[in-house]
């Protein structure tokens, strides 16, 4: 495997950091997880842009343009000679010492992988997954905001072993008002009477491109959706529930909590949602060209 590494490309086993990177030390940068399928990067442009976007929360000066980080995400892809599979873009606020502030790191780091991946089995899609709820709240979107997509995970770490006790893929994530905000790794959709419901951005959730691109697809397809708040009772009692996320897709969740949701499998609207986003992923308007080396 290549990874690109501030300006080059090396091996996986060449691929280092310092020991006082404040990415390492604090937790201090951003991130992107991309999907490219058939030979295209998939919402490359939201992508950069998102990460863009939480650098410049962070006060983190990204080394490159928006056109450069996009020829990094082609360029390792070419490089492993993959047309389809996950990316994770990287950029670390860089070296500096074992002090907190970042005036010391004068030069950040800018880390691109690309390699196949395969969240959950094909079985699950059809079956649908059960979750729990965390015990963990969801960071206060006024002391840490979500839709800073930081190398600081820890919240969601904290969930993810909840679900992991639980021997179950994901758990879901509560506001401190109880209000239902995501899952470990994926935004969260109920269907209640026809509608399609999702947390609004300002409880505390991250602006997912996937989600971003379901709620337009659920839309063109004729459906009611609404960006709203709403709490364990509703997503118990719901028709369906399913998942959206950059590597999972869309998918559905059948029990919460030990309570079946629905008939127990993935509904009709979830398997509507997933078949058409499948489609979405393949066109070519929505994704950026791989030029595989020859």
């Amino acid at each position: 495997m290549k990874v690109y590494l501030n300006g080059n490309f090396v091996d996986e086993a060449e691929a280092k950091v310092s020991v006082f990177d404040h990415g390492l030390l604090y937790g201090d940068g951003v991130f992107e997880g991309i999907r490219a399928y058939g030979g295209r990067v998939f919402q490359l442009e939201a992508h950069i842009r998102r990460l863009f976007a939480a650098a410049k929360a962070i006060d983190l000066a990204v080394p490159m343009s928006k056109a450069e980080l996009a020829a990094v995400v082609t360029g390792t892809l070419a490089r492993n000679r993959l047309t389809s599979g996950y990316i994770r873009l990287v950029v670390t606020r860089g070296k500096g010492d074992l002090g907190l502030s970042p005036a010391t790191c004068k030069t950040p780091s800018v880390i691109c992988i690309a390699a196949d991946i395969t969240l959950y089995p094909k079985e699950m899609y059809e079956k649908g997954m059960p979750i729990v709820t965390a015990s963990a709240r969801r960071n206060n979107a006024t002391i840490v905001d979500p839709q800073i997509k930081s190398l600081n995970y820890l919240n969601n770490i904290l969930a993810k072993i909840e679900a992991n006790r639980a021997g179950v893929p994901e758990a879901l994530l509560l506001t401190d008002k109880g209000i239902v905000a995501e899952c470990t790794g994926d935004n969260i959709f109920i269907v209640t009477d026809g509608e399609v419901w999702t947390p609004p951005i300002h409880v505390g959730i991250l602006d997912g491109i996937t989600r971003r691109v379901v709620i337009g697809i659920a839309r063109r397809l004729g459906y009611t959706v609404r960006e709203k708040e709403f709490t364990l009772f509703n997503l118990y009692s719901a028709d369906e529930c399913f998942l959206t996320g950059t590597a999972a897709e869309a998918i559905a969740v059948t029990r919460a909590d030990g309570r079946v949701i629905g008939q127990g499998v993935s509904g009709p609207v979830t398997n509507r949602l997933l078949a058409a986003f499948r489609e979405e992923v393949l066109k070519p308007e929505n994704g950026m060209q791989i030029g595989l080396e020859k």
